[in-house]
């Protein structure tokens, strides 16, 4: 049969249920003076002061559960949800170190995996405050004008470092990831020079550079990729040199290519890919196939005729 302090916290936990809190916190206060050496009833009634918002409240409670459950040895799986609720009421006011520190005592008690992931989860936001607070647009300035005079002086790997420092100053700086792509090159490390070519374009889609030191990582091995980045440049500036004479080596290199080892080369290439897995386009090309009338229709729609000619010149296409 239940005791008198169990039925008030029964009527506390429906009153919770029911997100009448102030009546659920009277029924867990009852629950307390009817018996103060339940550490259960502290807990619920700091859960109710979370939902409320009532951090300070929140600590307070959680810490005389704490108290009460030591001196009346409660399960120490109730001990630590009082000390992850103190850490999770400090997150809730910001105060991170002191949530950590919680965290870690209630870890102590019972490493369980919801705490376990709350912890993780503070400890996110401790690094991006860390993170954000290390950001000053001026002192990577000037680290990238550092890495720039070791660029200079062929000390590549020297640059980098300090291209580093410039993108964690400022990481929205799209010309840092430029630079050391610049360097990765140099030092024969492609694949991190395509990764910071791709950062650099996604920060900034109009610096041509981004896009000619990608295309010029493509176009020995890829000349179809690399004619596409070549292409993307000169929209950005239809009159770059480098973007011309790249995109005419890449035509010429494909140009050379025998017809299947074309169209193979090609398939490799994302947009035609994207092209080949249209499905207006499939249809397009089927009644092209069938139908030569309906093909010169379907070429006075002038994004399907950009298509279709990208497919010719890759070798995908075959016009006879």
């Amino acid at each position: 049969m239940a005791t008198p302090a169990l039925k008030a916290k029964e009527l506390g936990n429906k009153a919770y249920k029911a997100k009448q809190f102030d009546q659920a916190i009277k029924h867990y206060n009852e629950a307390i003076a009817l018996d103060p050496s339940d550490i259960t009833f502290y807990n619920n009634k700091g859960a109710v002061h979370f939902e409320k918002g009532e951090y300070d409240a929140v600590v307070e409670v959680c810490l005389k559960a704490v108290d009460v459950g030591r001196d009346h040895d409660s399960d120490y799986k109730h001990i630590a949800k009082s000390l992850s609720r103190v850490g999770k009421a400090y997150m809730k006011k910001e105060d991170l170190d002191k949530a950590i520190y919680y965290y870690d005592k209630a870890i102590t008690e019972h490493r369980d995996p919801n705490i376990l992931k709350e912890r993780s989860d503070v400890l996110k936001l401790i690094k991006e405050k860390e993170k954000l607070a290390y950001i000053d647009p001026k002192k990577s300035q000037e680290e990238k004008a550092k890495g720039n005079e070791q660029f200079k002086a062929g000390r590549y790997a020297e640059a980098i470092e300090f291209y580093n420092e410039a993108i964690k100053r400022n990481p929205s700086d799209h010309v840092p990831y430029s630079n050391r792509a610049a360097c990765y090159t140099k030092l024969m490390e492609f694949g991190l020079a395509m990764s910071d070519c791709d950062k650099c374009i996604e920060l900034n889609p109009n610096f041509i550079k981004g896009y000619l030191r990608k295309a010029a990582l493509l176009k020995i091995d890829k000349p179809a990729e690399a004619r596409t980045v070549y292409e993307k440049a000169l929209e950005i500036d239809p009159n770059n040199a480098e973007a011309k004479q790249g995109l005419s080596h890449c035509q010429a290199s494909l140009r050379n290519l025998k017809p299947e080892d074309r169209a193979k080369l090609a398939m490799s290439d994302p947009e035609i890919q994207q092209i080949l897995q249209d499905p207006s386009m499939q249809v397009i090309l089927e009644q092209m196939q069938k139908d030569p009338a309906a093909a010169q229709e379907h070429l006075k729609n002038e994004a399907v005729r950009v298509k279709f000619m990208k497919l010719v010149e890759s070798g995908i296409v075959q016009v006879r």
